[in-house]
């Protein structure tokens, strides 16, 4: 997930070799589920390319936010996992992003394809940090 990556204890990514365990990747599951239907849901309804920008700018904002409040206190791992890895890994793409500079790009639409990608980058990390500025500020 471009923008915000997890780092605390709570919310760590397994290590490879290590047993995730069955349940918490059906959490992760159903949180992707959820988030890929939300994605598609605001993608649907905002104008090419501007939905996967919206998608993932709101998509990391929230990622900071849940971050901070998972680092703030006791997550379960499992609450974790459904909610950052899964809901939140289903909303938020960068391949969604990837395609929609290559379309423009073959459209010959270099400015464009130039300025989202630059736009997404930026706003996206700036939306990271500013849900987790709110929620450190709320807690």
């Amino acid at each position: 997930m471009p923008g915000c990556a997890p780092s605390g204890a709570a919310v760590d990514k397994p290590r490879p070799g290590a047993d995730v365990g069955r349940m918490t990747l059906i959490y992760v599951a159903l949180g992707g589920a959820i988030g890929a239907a939300l994605r598609y849901l605001v993608v649907s309804a905002v104008a090419f390319p501007l939905g996967t920008l919206v998608v993932n700018v709101a998509g990391s904002f929230v990622m900071g936010g849940v971050f901070a409040a998972a680092l703030a206190g006791p997550w379960q791992p499992r609450l974790a996992a459904f909610v950052m890895a899964g809901v939140l890994g289903g909303f938020t793409t960068f391949s969604a992003f990837s395609l929609d500079v290559i379309r423009l790009v073959e459209d010959g639409r270099i400015a464009p394809a130039a300025a989202y990608v630059l736009g997404s980058v930026v706003l996206s990390v700036a939306a990271c940090f500013a849900g987790l500025a709110l929620i450190r500020g709320v807690l």
